[in-house]
């Protein structure tokens, strides 16, 4: 709908001029004084809220100087005599008649206030107040009445970008297409604004009041730089942390779709000044398709944009898919390359097997992983879902009833996450199959291959006992690897009877044969394709990864977990940490000491009251009140509880890729914003709205002001 100029004699309206319009004030003194220039008889009777909302002036009736940035506006051009020359003609905006009494109060009150502005100024000019008097001591000049204004209106908008992250609220609102045509709909934001306006904030009233109605409130350029300055302040907040702890960990996540581009989630892991272990979500990468680019984007927006020493870095951890894992691989070479501190580790949250199909380079593994995961998502959106498959679960395991009440209870948690994930689908497969075609009529198949090796438990006794039994683990592949044909054998076979149990056909796909139709020569059986696509490049693979991913390196951080006084007792306390420790000397605040500390160490858990327990975890060991009277004891174990491969042992700390998931889950890829899921990730996170402001109005100009004719514009229904 379009908006009229209610001036006397004046004819335009929104759809036919590109001028700003402008509400009435709803500040009852000044909407008087722009009823009584209007000479609006009509409008005298209505109240300042009613004109706001229903009336407006275009901006000729204004002086070119009071359109922007005056929030003392006052309309005074004003044609209220051209009626005059047809007396015949009706008019729907009645003209008020002033005798010459009201003239002459018109004017001297118009007088008294010019008078009265000047006496003001002056007044400010002679005697300025404590505050301008202290920041003229200071050498700072004062802020004018203006500015502090401004910055109050913009700690608002702040203030409407931060709740939207925090509640995850998108930026944009309706689609184009769905809005119809001539009917304005406002994005979230700009409906926020409204919002709060019309629920009395007295600084953006000033504002509104003073900005045309066609204007938008805060331009979608604004938007992204405020945004870009919100994720700043707020992931400062947690690199303060990790600067100050010294020592800290890189881990990312797989690579995401926001917004039609791929970003790469990046966490830090660091142990706080209250000795607590924490993984926290710092922000997103623009993720490159050229792994030496993305390994130089990588370190210099770790090093030169978020401002963190990678001379203190520890580790480095990656969860990507087949597509990504090659390419990943080169930045985590070039990092050590640069500093061969950053132990190239796995990651506690993903079980050795899970983490090594993830990487598999064969296009089927990393869809069926893809496969097994949403369906697992799916049958959890519903406890109806649950029900039905438990169901099913009981009349396939009737026989076995054991085994299926095992089985259901591991379909109520996240199983896909556990060591024996492969194993487990194996069994529930022609479970879940039956009950999705209960659900839907389409037949569902899943590719997968079963891994050989669990993940060696979470805890650090099971870590360091799978370090000294590696040799065994990596001789496995090799000797599945020269025996391969045996070993497909077997796999096929058990493949083809698993097909067999769900009515799918085993043969070649269709891609496949009809690339083969000319080849006469081509009597390639089923098993001998499979055999040389899929399990053979796999175990070569797998083979390739567990040498590179177990460096000697990382087997002499994992050593060093001896330290832990359990692992101590399970070795009868006699250990050699020194030797193993040495690759973190130069992190000690005194080597020299350093092996009579270890001696001390043993010596107390050793010769320990029969009524203490030997702490089973880093985290308990640096807990304890004593062990800061072992200050290279407590700075070994502060590294290596950094390391990736280390559980978070209180989930309380583990809050970053938990709501990351949480975040990706709930919010559609079209919707997502790198900036505002750092702010809802991070929701728990203070934030300082006058740094927020001050740093706006430093990057992007010298007075936050309002947008002027430039300014992105919109048509108000």
């Amino acid at each position: 709908m379009p908006n009229f100029c209610a001036a006397p004699n004046c004819t335009r309206k929104s759809t036919q001029s590109d001028l700003a319009f402008f509400r009435f004030p709803r500040d009852p003194a000044r909407c008087q004084k722009w009823v009584e220039n209007c000479r609006r008889a009509d409008l005298e009777d209505k109240t300042p809220n009613h004109l706001n909302k229903h009336y407006r002036l275009c901006a000729k009736h204004f002086e070119t100087s009071m359109i922007f940035l005056r929030d003392n506006a006052i309309p005074t051009i004003f044609d209220l005599s051209s009626h005059l020359n047809n007396p015949h003609s009706r008019h729907r905006k009645r003209i008020k008649e002033l005798s010459e009494d009201e003239i002459r109060t018109l004017k001297r009150k118009i007088i008294e206030e010019i008078c009265e502005q000047e006496q003001e100024m002056n007044s400010t000019a002679q005697n300025p107040s404590a505050e301008a008097r202290s920041q003229q001591d200071g050498n700072v000049l004062p802020l004018t009445l203006e500015e502090k204004e401004n910055k109050e209106y913009l700690k608002s908008l702040f203030e409407i970008l931060i709740l939207m992250g925090k509640q995850n609220i998108p930026l944009d609102g309706h689609e184009a297409d769905e809005v119809p045509e001539g009917l304005f709909a406002p994005d979230n934001f700009q409906a926020l604004l409204e919002c709060r306006i019309n629920s009395g904030e007295e600084v953006l009233r000033k504002r509104f009041e003073t900005t045309a109605v066609k204007t938008l409130f805060c331009f979608k350029g604004q938007q992204r730089q405020m945004l870009e300055i919100c994720e700043s302040c707020i992931r400062e907040e947690t690199l303060r942390e990790v600067r100050d702890s010294h020592f800290f960990s890189i881990i990312t996540d797989d690579v995401v779709g926001i917004a039609g581009e791929e970003h790469l989630p990046v966490l830090v892991r660091f142990v706080d000044e209250a000795h607590n272990l924490r993984e926290e979500f710092v922000g997103f990468l623009p993720y490159e398709a050229d792994a030496e680019i993305l390994a130089v984007k990588f370190h210099t927006t770790i090093t030169e944009k978020w401002g963190l020493n990678m001379e203190y870095c520890r580790g480095q951890a990656y969860i990507v898919s087949s597509g990504f894992s090659s390419k990943m691989k080169v930045v985590a070479w070039r990092l050590l390359e640069k500093y061969p501190q950053v132990v190239y580790t796995l990651r506690s949250s993903c079980a050795l097997n899970a983490w090594l199909a993830k990487s598999v380079p064969v296009i089927g593994v990393s869809v069926a992983l893809g496969t097994i995961e949403e369906v697992c998502s799916f049958f959890h959106r519903s406890p109806q879902l649950l029900l039905e498959l438990d169901n099913v679960i009981s009349v396939l395991f009737q026989n076995s009833e054991e085994r299926g009440k095992e089985l259901k209870e591991i379909c109520h948690s996240q199983w896909t996450g556990r060591h024996d994930a492969f194993e487990v689908l194996v069994d529930l497969l022609q479970a879940l199959v039956l009950c999705l075609d209960g659900i839907n009529s389409d037949t569902k198949c899943v590719i997968f291959y079963e891994s050989l090796w669990e993940e060696s438990p979470g805890t650090n006794l099971g870590v360091f006992f799978a370090a000294s039994s590696l040799t065994a683990v990596l001789h496995s592949p090799n000797e599945v690897m020269e025996n391969i044909e045996v070993y497909h054998e077997f796999w096929f076979e058990e493949a083809t009877n698993l097909a067999t149990k769900l009515d799918i056909q085993m043969k070649l796909p269709g891609k496949f044969r009809r690339a083969q139709q000319g080849n006469l020569e081509s009597q390639l059986t089923s098993e001998s394709y499979y055999k040389d696509t899929l399990s053979v490049p796999t175990v070569e693979h797998i083979v390739q990864e567990l040498i590179d991913k177990f460096s000697e390196q990382y087997l002499k951080a994992l050593k060093c977990l001896s330290l832990v006084p359990s692992v101590m007792g399970q070795l009868k306390f006699n250990t050699s940490e020194e030797h193993h420790a040495d690759m973190y000397r130069r992190d000690l605040p005194n080597p020299d000491m350093l092996s009579a500390e270890l001696h001390c160490w043993r010596i107390k858990w050793k010769h320990r009251g029969k009524d203490i327990e030997l702490p089973s975890t880093i985290y308990e060991a640096l807990h304890l009140p004593d062990t800061k009277f072992f200050p290279n004891v407590y700075a070994l174990l502060k590294v290596l509880c950094i390391l990736p491969v280390m559980k978070v042992e209180n989930e309380r700390y583990e809050n970053g890729r938990k709501r990351l998931k949480a975040y990706l889950r709930n919010t559609l890829t079209d919707q997502r914003s790198s900036n505002l899921a750092l702010l809802n990730i991070n929701f728990d996170i203070k934030h300082d709205l006058d740094l927020m402001v001050d740093t706006y109005i430093k990057l992007y100009t010298n007075k936050p002001e309002l947008p002027t004719n430039n300014s992105e514009t919109i048509e108000n229904a």
